[in-house]
């Protein structure tokens, strides 16, 4: 490849460090304790982050991190999502992972080397609030109860990574849409979501005309109703059923390391989903 295309290619792969820090800025006081991961906490544990718990404010397209850079901080989002994606030379990208409220990232890769696996990307905007890891390490060593609670997210999380793998080598495009905007939709308070066509190409890795179409064959259905700059999510219960296994294996691997990552309150219809196997959801409605 020539030399002028691989700076091109770099240029994409890798954000100068003015671009990845220039979109963050401290936020308003928030309750820390809107990500579910704090507020299970124990009250002695919590009281240990709280001191250099600080809020931030993260723009949609904001780098945390880039592959190999040093991890300086763990994040408990509020309302903000984002995606651990891996950077191939071409630019191509392949999503591995997935945060929101439900937890916590810049943690399970930062044990021993302190460098991120590969690009931390906010998705959807919002808040988060962010502790500097030797503090988060600390809390870990002198606590069982906070050990125990983060190797039970750090094996939910590896779940999820196992089953997208999967996910992506084995079903179809519809049925992993389907699974992305609940996995969404599971991590933000209303049913509107700032997701676009394009965006949801990189993260199933298709051509952004494959998501059109598929978009376009949900709201027909009447699953969704696209907007510009995103879609509102109409039938939960449809697109759960057009939605692959993964998505069931997932929210069902979450809940029982981790209960109270799905709130009963968050959707009317997610009371029949708790402590259900991947089996026995399959056979009754799903949230």
């Amino acid at each position: 490849m020539p030399d002028w295309m691989m700076a091109l290619v770099r240029e994409r792969i890798m954000p100068s460090e003015r671009h990845r820090n220039a979109s963050l800025a401290p936020g308003p006081p928030l309750d820390h304790r809107a990500n579910r991961f704090l507020a299970a906490l124990e009250a002695e544990d919590f009281a240990v982050l709280e001191p250099d718990l600080e809020n931030m404010i993260l723009p949609r397209g904001t780098v945390l991190y880039e592959p190999g850079d040093p991890i300086r901080f763990t994040c408990f989002p509020h309302d903000a999502i984002v995606s651990l994606v891996d950077v191939m030379e071409d630019g191509r990208l392949a999503e591995v992972a997935l945060f929101g409220r439900e937890g916590l990232l810049g943690l399970l890769s930062a044990f021993v080397s302190r460098e991120a696996f590969g690009r931390y990307v906010v998705q959807i905007p919002g808040s988060v609030s962010r502790v500097p890891l030797d503090t988060m390490h600390a809390a870990i060593q002198a606590s069982p109860k906070l050990q125990r609670q983060v190797l039970a997210y750090n094996e939910a999380l590896l779940a999820q990574a196992y089953h997208t793998v999967a996910c992506n080598a084995l079903h179809p495009v519809e049925a992993r849409c389907c699974r992305w905007i609940l996995s969404t939709h599971d991590r933000q308070d209303g049913d509107t979501l700032p997701l676009t066509h394009e965006f949801l190409a990189e993260m199933l890795g298709v051509q952004r005309s494959t998501v059109s179409a598929v978009l376009r064959g949900l709201q027909i259905a009447g699953l969704i109703e696209q907007y510009r700059g995103g879609i509102a999510v109409v039938d939960r219960t449809g697109l759960e059923r057009g939605a692959c296994e993964c998505y069931r294996k997932i929210r069902y691997r979450f809940e029982k390391l981790l209960p109270g990552t799905y709130a009963e309150a968050d959707r009317s219809d997610s009371q029949s989903s708790h402590a259900v196997s991947p089996a026995a959801a399959a056979s009754k409605p799903r949230r």
